[in-house]
Formats: C-alpha cells, structure tokens, sequence
C-alpha cells in the first residue's frame, strides 16, 4: 500500500506507515498507532538481531553531509562529499556506512529554505528505508535560537539563550521549544542539540557566553528543564549540552583542550544542578563535552572519553538511561591526546552511544568495526547503545511516521502567529543597564532624525542582518528617521572619522557592540561619539559585559544576541513602545577591577 504524503527530491511517493513498519519491525503489532509510536525492548532487540555488525557500527554514527538533496545535490557539494567522506551524496552515505543519523548545517548547504530541508528529510529516510533492514535516522541541527541556529527565516528564530533567561520565565522557554520543536518536526528535523545546559560564571568564556541562560544554576536549571519539555512535546528529541559543564573555561573545546579546576563540590552545586533537572524532566540525549575536570577524573581524559564521568557520574549517579551524544569529534578537545582512530572507540567504552561528526568517518568507522572483531569491544556493548537509540527512533514516532509533507511545512513553519509570539517573547528580555538623566526612551520629537552605527556581524543563521540596518529600519517603522552606517568590529580611524561627522547631522545615535575589550576599536569608537555631545544609546548585541568598558554612555541596553527578534525588541524599548523587562541572568565585572561586580545578577531598569 502506498499513499502520497508527501515527496522526496526525486519526486517518488513516499511510503505509508505500514510499509515502514513493514520494512523495518517485520510485523506492525510491535508498534502503537495513534500518533505516538513506541516498540517494547523485545521487538527492538529482535530488530538489532537481525543486524549484520557493519549495521550495527553504522547506527552509532551521525555524520555531516553537503548538499540540498539526498540524491542531486551541487556539484561542489559533491566534490566535498567525495574530499571529505568518500561518496557523492547523502543516500551514497547512508549505502555505505548505514549512519544512523545525520546533522544538518548551513555551512554544509543542508538548509536552504524549509521546503527544501523537508525535501532532503525525506530523501534521507528514504536512502535510509530502502536498504536491507533499513531504519528511519534521527536527523539533527543545532538550533539553540540566538547565537547558534542553523535553519534561518522564514522559520521562526527565538531570542537565544542568554535573553530567555534575562525574560526569567520558564513558560517562555517552554514555548519556544514548543513552536521551534513543531518547526523543526515539520521540516524532518527530529532531535535538536539544544538547550544549552552550561552555567556561565566566566565572562571570558569564548565558546558558551550568551549560548547560555545564565550564572545562576537553579535559574538555569529551571529554563532548560521547560525548554526540553517543550522540544519533546513536539516530538523532537531536545539534548542537554555540554555534560559535565562546559561554562567556567576561558578555552573554545573547538580549537583547545579546556580544563575545569572545580571542586567536586562546586561541580555538584554549580555545574550538575541544570543536568539534574534536564534528567528530571525526561531529556532524550544528553551532549558530552571535550574538557577535563580532574575533580570527577583524574586520568587527564576529556569527558567524552571518562568512563567515571559518562557511566560513573551521568549514569550511575543522575541515574541517566537515555542517550548520550559526544560533541563533534572534529574538535581539537578530543583529538589532543588520542588519534582519531582511537578516540570512537573510547567514547564507547566511556558509556557513549552517538558518535557525532568525526573529522574521517572512514577511519572512526572502521576503526568500531576492528576493535568489536578484535574483543576489545564486545557486540553486546553496541547492542547496548543501538537499543537506546532505536528507543529513542521509536519514541519519536519514525518507525510510524519517518516522513514529512509540504503541507506540514506550510501550516506550521514561520506562521504569522509563531512569529508573534517571539517577538512578544523577545519583547520581555531586553535589559536597560544604564539610563542616566531618563535618556530613554528617545523622543521622536528631541530624538526624531537618528544615526546607527556599529558592528554588523554576520547572522547566525544567514537570513537576518545586518544588525545597524535592522535597528534603523525598526526605529523608522516606529516614527524615527534613522540612517544606517556599518562601522564594524574592528573600525579603522577613517571608519571613526565617518560616523562622528555623520553624527553632527542628526539628533541621536544609536551604538551597537559586540564583545568589546579594553583595546578594542570599538570603544574608541563610542568615545569619540560620545566627545560630540549627541546622545549616545549603546546596545550590546551580543555579551553584555560590553558596559563595563564604557562606562561614560547615557544608556545602555542588552540584547544578548543579533539576530532580528532582539533588534527589533530594543529597538522598541528604544522608541518607548514597551517597557525594559529584562534582568541581567549573569553578572558584570568592573573593566579595571574584575574582583568587584559593576551590576549584579537580577539588575535591570524600566521606565
């Protein structure tokens, strides 16, 4: 029986569910209809039987893959294919090394628009379904909103991390996984690498910083225990990020090897709280990270390969059964001390049942493979970590529904009221930091010609931008005239020289930073237009520790993030339309004295 709901790149119909389940479990009363699938251990375990063991090596992959199609995609992604994996496409992959997941990025050209991640979606599955024994994949993305999201406009993009936890409301957090899950659910997307679960208490932490939602662990705890329970009650498998910790480093895992000197006891009050509750709130897999805390072990291992960490600590003492993914094995973390030929099987012998992105799948692949057919990994500890992930397949409903349609896309993906509700969410997290002499908000009758300038970083998903056009656009929507003029992260003095003269022919200017230091030109440039006298209204588009280094401004404002949901919230706190809301979720440091706090955690003005 075949029925069209929905259709592949190559135009074929896709098949039902009972084919699927037919294709898969051999018989369909393994499986519970209505909506949720759920097969018991005994049927999956029959399942995982009758897998040969290049199978059961493959399941334990999720593997990066350029282009837009499964089957067609560009000849330069074709090209990289071959370069960096050894085949053409995806459905080539998933032939060859029967991957049991697959992650999506931008840079890999994967999400174009959403039609088209759905239609890759369903090629995926259908590469996947028509081998022998096929299974659906778990297809993922990291979509952390803010900072970190890689399918842009037109599906809906929340504010990050960082300002879900300055709005303080685990409803709100609840609602975005919820509309992002359905998003990501209608396009194919089925397990998210998100929410960030860190807690920053290190302003000069280069990786994680606004990724998370804040210092305060039971603040956080709080934020990502709603933010899983809306993910998964949309059928999308939300991950906990980046166990046991990664938010006191001043190391990127992505290009070091970080160490976290806590205690076991701070570790237990700080960074565990947010785990704890993931756990607690059912969380579907859990993302280990490449740093070292010699106070859980001390054999100088990243987490990912600790076996005290992932199976001592995670499973053992939070009592954690679902799966456990590492973070990308390309990174520099993992790689310092092991060859990349070592470091999978480590990973499984650690107690890991995803190995996400090595630099050579080939060799990771293979490498699995020689170590089971040597004894040093038995078959039973893979049967072990393909059960939880055919767990998790079958609680997401892909051995019933592994499709999606384009209907699906059109009713649910960046819809008026989605779109809505983020802005009414972003509307509640921007933070007044400063605001001498009432400043704010500006009035279209003292303020009324306005110029911004600043940074214009490149948007994280690649739809949204630039910030100084976005915030002159949104303030002339609102009754200002506002001109646009980028001047950078890095301005140059002729740069500088441009925007103060510019500033001479208007009423206000509007400044937005991103991560300004001591020597940074950006500060050179805010002080030089503080120097003509207009009004100076900074925003902070990215770390809000900006304020520090420029204590001189009028007012200052903190988005947390630039992607066009925050812009136009300030910008609407600019112009007065909503009241400041926010609070700070971290605090800041004085610039000339680190020991002393500038604004503390839960600061924030309003008018």
């Amino acid at each position: 029986m075949w029925i069209r709901r929905g259709t592949t790149p190559e135009g074929a119909h896709v098949p039902s569910r009972r084919t699927v389940l037919a294709a898969t479990m051999g018989v369909t009363a393994s499986l519970a209809v209505g909506g949720t699938a759920h097969a018991d251990d005994k049927s999956l375990r029959a399942l995982i039987s009758r897998m040969t063991l290049p199978e059961k090596v493959g399941q334990l992959f999720v593997m990066r893959v350029y282009g837009h199609s499964a089957t067609a995609p560009d000849q330069a992604d074709i090209d990289a294919n071959l370069s960096e994996i050894g085949v053409r496409t995806a459905a080539e992959l998933i032939a060859t090394y029967r991957v049991g997941g697959i992650i999506y990025f931008t840079w890999a050209h994967n999400t174009r628009d959403p039609h088209q991640v759905a239609d890759l979606s369903n090629g995926i599955q259908k590469a996947s379904l028509k081998q022998p024994r096929g299974l659906p994949v778990l297809i993922a993305t990291d979509q952390e909103h803010g900072a970190v999201c890689r399918i842009g406009a037109p599906a809906t993009l929340f504010p990050g991390a960082m300002a879900i936890g300055a709005g303080g409301s685990p409803a709100d957090a609840r609602t975005l996984g919820r509309i992002s899950g359905a998003e990501l659910r209608a396009m194919g997307v089925n397990q998210d690498y998100s929410p960030d679960a860190d807690v920053n208490v290190n302003p000069a932490n280069p990786v994680i910083g606004v990724r998370s939602f804040g210092a305060d662990p039971d603040a956080v705890a709080a934020l990502v225990a709603a933010e899983v329970r809306g993910y998964q009650s949309s059928q999308v498998a939300a991950t906990a990020k980046h166990f046991p910790g990664h938010g006191d480093t001043a190391v990127d895992s992505h290009f070091g090897f970080p160490v976290i000197t806590h205690s076991r006891e701070v570790w237990e009050t700080l960074d565990a709280v947010p785990f704890r509750a993931a756990v607690g709130a059912g969380i579907d897999s859990i993302m280990t990270a490449h740093i070292m805390v010699p106070a859980l072990d001390d054999s100088g291992d990243p987490a990912t390969l600790s076996r005290p960490i992932l199976t001592g600590i995670l499973r053992g003492e939070l009592g954690y059964d679902g799966v456990v993914i590492t973070d990308s094995l390309g990174m520099e973390g993992v790689r310092q001390k092991y060859g990349d030929d070592r470091v999978p099987v480590l990973a499984l012998k650690a107690g890991v049942d995803q190995l996400l992105n090595p630099p050579s799948l080939d060799i990771a692949w293979n490498a699995v493979l020689k170590a089971v057919q040597s004894g040093e990994l038995t078959e039973a500890r893979l049967d072990e970590s393909i059960l939880r992930v055919l767990r998790l397949k079958a609680r997401l409903g892909l051995f019933e529904e592994p499709y999606v349609s384009r209907a699906g896309v059109d009713r649910t993906v960046g819809t008026a009221a989605h779109r809505a509700t983020a802005d009414a969410i972003a509307g509640r997290t921007t933070t007044l930091l400063v605001n001498r002499a009432g400043l704010l908000p500006l009035s279209r009758r003292a303020h009324g010609r306005v110029l911004v300038v600043g940074a214009d970083p490149a948007s994280p998903s690649g739809t949204t931008g630039p910030p100084t056009g976005v915030l002159a656009a949104a303030l002339t929507e609102l009754g200002f005239t506002a001109t646009a003029q980028s001047t950078g992260t890095e301005p140059s003095a002729a740069t500088v020289s441009a925007a103060v003269a510019a500033a001479g022919a208007v009423d206000a200017v509007v400044v937005a930073t991103y991560n300004v230091t001591a020597s940074s030109a950006q500060k050179t440039l805010v002080e030089q237009l503080l120097a003509t006298g207009r009004p100076v209204v900074a925003v902070a588009v990215r770390n809000p520790y900006d304020v520090a280094q420029l204590p001189a401004v009028s007012a200052y404002l903190a988005s947390y993030s630039w992607t066009d949901v925050e812009l136009r919230a300030a910008a609407r706190v600019i112009a007065g339309r909503v009241r400041p809301r926010g609070k700070l979720p971290v605090a800041v440091q004085r610039a000339d004295d680190a020991t002393q706090v500038l604004y503390p955690i839960g600061h924030g003005l309003s008018y």
